[in-house]
């Protein structure tokens, strides 16, 4: 159970730390092109943040 939740930790906390640094680009008025990027990679880490935590549900109701 420690390792499933530091897991999802981990990975919620990385849509975080990336969906800040997109904000904090977006406000100073960053580059376009590395607005796109971070958008890019928030979206793929939030699926896998989700598949993480459905397999973590699954694993426990199994």
């Amino acid at each position: 159970m420690t390792l499933s939740n530091s897991l999802v930790s981990v990975a919620v906390g990385a849509v975080a730390v990336v969906l800040v640094l997109g904000l904090i680009n977006m406000l100073r008025g960053g580059s376009a092109n590395t607005s796109q990027k971070l958008m890019r990679l928030r979206v793929g880490l939030q699926f896998l943040a989700i598949v993480f935590i459905v397999v973590v549900l699954w694993l426990r109701n199994g």
